[in-house]
């Protein structure tokens, strides 16, 4: 097992680090390519300084370790970048502080409201149908409305 160690190479961490990321393209969930990344410069630094095997695998793992948050510092920059529809998976949420008409009238705080193409159960206070009504709140496929 020692032997194993000793022997251990630059061109090993490289081709360590690329069986992680072809891994990754198998079974995809981001965690095996930055493992990877760190085999590949643990490989690239043993080629230019060629240290112990102790001190490749303690590289290995400070690289390992700082790639976490790196990728989530990367992560929530791309999340901040990409943020020109921010209502894309939250529908509901865009239609607050808009104004509709009610398509049937609010009895006992339920009624509807058709917005575009869909029937979106509202609640709030009694209104007569043909009521204009304001969405204050969005709650999944339920709307809190004010009369407007």
């Amino acid at each position: 097992m020692s032997e194993m160690f000793t022997t251990l190479g630059t061109w090993n961490w490289l081709i360590f680090g690329v069986i992680l990321m072809a891994l990754e393209l198998i079974a995809p969930g981001v965690f095996l390519f930055w493992l990877g990344l760190a085999a590949l410069l643990t490989g690239l630094v043993s080629f230019a300084f060629n240290p112990s095997w102790q001190v490749q695998i303690l590289m290995f793992a400070v690289f390992a370790a700082a790639a976490v948050p790196v990728w989530r510092h990367l992560a929530r920059n791309s999340a901040a970048a990409n943020s020109n529809s921010p209502f894309l998976n939250k529908r509901a949420d865009a239609l607050v502080g808009r104004v509709f008409t009610l398509e049937k009238p609010i009895i006992d705080g339920a009624g509807t409201v058709r917005i575009d193409d869909t029937v979106w159960r509202v609640a709030g206070p009694d209104a007569p149908a043909g009521s204009r009504v304001r969405i204050v709140q969005a709650d999944g496929a339920s709307l809190t409305v004010a009369v407007a």
